[in-house]
């Protein structure tokens, strides 16, 4: 990445406390994103990069953050509440795992896309058409009816671009996507993806995308974060990460991928826990 980036996050460490005293999850993480850059943090279940990426927003209230998080220069980890408030939604957008329970049962969805907007003091009726075009751009149909509907009125596809429609609607700089595509199936999530990368390319907006998934990575990130036990492992352009990984935790994570056209008989590799960041580590295929 050439240029001043976005954003720039050095040595994160992030720690909750714990019976013992306060535990460190996430060790001295480091990562850059471009205007209009697409970026997936990667890795499995307990990894890190959720906590790496809601650290950005400071959204965990009983973390103890250390490091820089700067955004365009300004560094988040400085600012008081008022000022995280600010950029929350404005400067930042962030779309949720579960968009069900994101997404207040009580206030109709049209109530909810607009309130970035009418907090910051666009008046309802601006907020309000910009808000319905939003929402039939991202293919909600009879987005005009539909805008006074409730959570629950929406299918789980739909439900997940309302909290799209949410999270871009005050043209963030920086969309944060964790694990958008769970729990959808595969022609929703390519729907999904598909939103978020048209809007990446007309905005100019850089996406951090959190998931787990290497073929979502593959098909929709320019460059990859592979974490592990809270560190950054390897970074790279995805197709170099793809072609020639270089550590063993990466090289593991793709050997466990299914592939079309593989022996149906034998067992998927898996990630054995011996792979780790000081030593060569090894593929299980147990």
């Amino acid at each position: 990445m050439t240029g001043t980036p976005l954003l720039a996050v050095r040595d994160l460490r992030a720690s909750f406390p714990g019976p013992d005293g306060p535990v460190e999850v996430v060790h001295g993480v480091g990562l850059e994103l471009a205007r209009g850059e697409k970026v997936a943090l990667v890795g499995e279940s307990g990894s890190g990069k959720s906590v790496t990426a809601r650290a950005v927003l400071r959204l965990d209230a009983d973390a103890r953050l250390s490091g820089r998080i700067e955004l365009d220069g300004t560094d988040l980890l400085a600012l008081p509440p008022r000022g995280m408030r600010e950029i929350r939604g404005a400067r930042v957008g962030l779309v949720f795992q579960d968009p069900l329970s994101s997404l207040n049962p009580v206030m109709t969805i049209g109530w909810q896309i607009t309130q970035p907007l009418v907090i910051r003091g666009v008046p309802k009726r601006i907020a309000r058409r910009r808000g319905v075009e939003l929402l039939a751009r991202l293919g909600v149909r009879d987005a005009e009816r539909r805008f006074d509907d409730y959570p629950h009125q929406f299918s789980g596809g739909m439900r997940q671009r309302v909290v799209i429609a949410i999270a871009v609607i005050a043209e963030p700089a920086l969309l944060i996507a964790d694990e958008p595509t769970t729990a959808l199936d595969v022609r929703v999530q390519a729907r999904v993806l598909r939103l978020l990368h048209e809007l990446a390319e007309e905005r100019d907006m850089a996406v951090l995308l959190i998931t787990h998934d290497l073929g979502i990575v593959a098909g929709f990130a320019d460059r990859a974060v592979v974490m592990r036990h809270g560190r950054a492992v390897e970074s790279g352009p995805v197709e170099e990460i793809y072609r020639r990984p270089r550590h063993p935790y990466t090289r593991a994570l793709l050997a466990a991928v299914p592939r079309i056209g593989g022996d149906l008989s034998r067992p998927l590799a898996t990630v054995g826990p011996e792979v780790t960041g000081d030593e060569e580590g090894t593929v299980s295929d147990t």
